[in-house]
Formats: structure tokens, C-alpha cells, sequence
């Protein structure tokens, strides 16, 4: 089996990235991150512990729910959720974190690579409450690079085209997911639980 396995041979394989993929990288949010930021609902938390074991997390709320503080900082609300806090334990050990921003009907996505910490401090969190509900914590993002990602992938998903969402009955429920994984109680149990999460625990 072939591998690459080395920057010598992936640059060998894949050529050398056009000017213009160079050139489009910034070192700060300017005018059009601000806005596809301020209209984005959901943006992928990228980050790994000290070990380079790595995770992704996604982060939803209403669109404009990143703060924006000034062109090379970020505020990102962590809210209540299942207290497995991996991305909040990863920047205890590694500060470095990837963001990709996505916003629905735009193909081209917002990347954002920077170093974060993470903030307790209610002065910084109030201003993201939702139902008088403050976040559990803040991710403070210092902005190093940051450019906007082609469309292509997206293009090729066709993850905003209606006709090709999947109906909800071609898939199992989370509910019957974790009572075969893991039992305890039945499919039925736990879909309770989880649709009383949802409507009462989302903030």
C-alpha cells in the first residue's frame, strides 16, 4: 500500500497551492468575516489534547451567537450539554483550536486557527445569555489565520438542497441507538429523555 508520508512527498503529490490559496489567508477578521460570522448558526470546534489525540465539537445557537470583540478576538459561548467538556479539557492541555463556520445556503465556509483559553467570568458570559441563562463558560479565541474555504465540498454534499435531506425514519432514533449500544432501559425511555432534554435543557 502506498502512503504518503512525508511534507516532501505530499507537496510531490498534490502540487504547489495557487497564489491566490496563499494570499487569501489573513491574520484578523476584516469587514466580511465579521459579517458571514454575525450570520453564521453553527460553527465546528476543532481542538486536541497533549498527546495529539484529537475531536471535533459542534457549537449551535441563533446566527451572531460568536461574539466578535475585535478583529482578532472571539467569544464562544459553551452551554450546558453532557459534561463530557472534551473540547474544555483538550485547551487545558493544548490552547491551539480550529473553527470552521457554516452558514445555511452559503457554500463557502469561514476557517479560523487560532489559540484559546477559556473564561469564567460573568461580566464576559452575561452578555451571551439566552433566557436569562448564562453559558457554562466562554472560549476566548485568539484570531492567527483565518480564510474563507471554497465551496466545493459543500457543493458536492448538496447539504443545503432540501430534496436530499434524509427522512427521519431512514435512520434510528438516538433513543433506539443507546439502547442497543448500551442498554439499561428501553429505546422508548430513553427518547423520552432525550425529547425532555431538548425542550427544557438547551440553555
Amino acid at each position: 500500500m502506498k502512503e504518503l508520508n512525508d511534507a516532501t512527498a505530499v507537496r510531490k503529490h498534490y502540487g504547489e497551492p495557487s497564489h491566490m490559496s496563499i494570499a487569501k489567508q489573513l491574520d484578523r477578521l476584516d469587514q466580511y468575516c465579521r459579517q458571514f460570522i454575525a450570520l453564521s448558526p453553527l460553527v465546528v470546534m476543532a481542538t486536541s489534547d497533549a498527546q495529539g489525540r484529537a475531536d471535533a465539537s459542534p457549537r449551535g445557537d441563533a446566527p451572531g451567537f460568536v461574539a466578535v470583540l475585535d478583529d482578532r478576538t472571539l467569544l464562544i459561548p459553551d452551554r450546558i450539554g453532557n459534561k463530557r467538556a472534551d473540547t474544555v479539557l483538550n485547551l487545558m492541555e493544548n490552547p491551539h483550536v480550529g473553527l470552521l463556520f457554516l452558514t445555511p445556503g452559503i457554500n463557502e465556509t469561514l476557517r479560523v486557527n487560532g489559540r484559546a483559553r477559556v473564561t469564567v467570568d460573568a461580566e464576559q458570559l452575561g452578555p451571551l445569555s439566552v433566557e436569562g441563562k448564562a453559558p457554562v463558560c466562554g472560549i476566548l479565541v485568539a484570531v492567527e489565520e483565518v480564510f474563507f474555504h471554497c465551496g466545493k465540498p459543500l457543493i458536492r454534499s448538496a447539504i443545503w438542497n432540501p430534496e436530499c435531506r434524509v427522512p427521519r425514519g431512514g435512520f434510528p432514533s438516538l433513543g433506539k441507538i443507546i439502547a442497543d449500544e448500551i442498554g439499561g432501559a428501553s429505546a422508548k425511555e430513553y427518547e423520552r429523555g432525550i425529547e425532555e432534554q431538548y425542550r427544557t435543557r438547551l440553555y
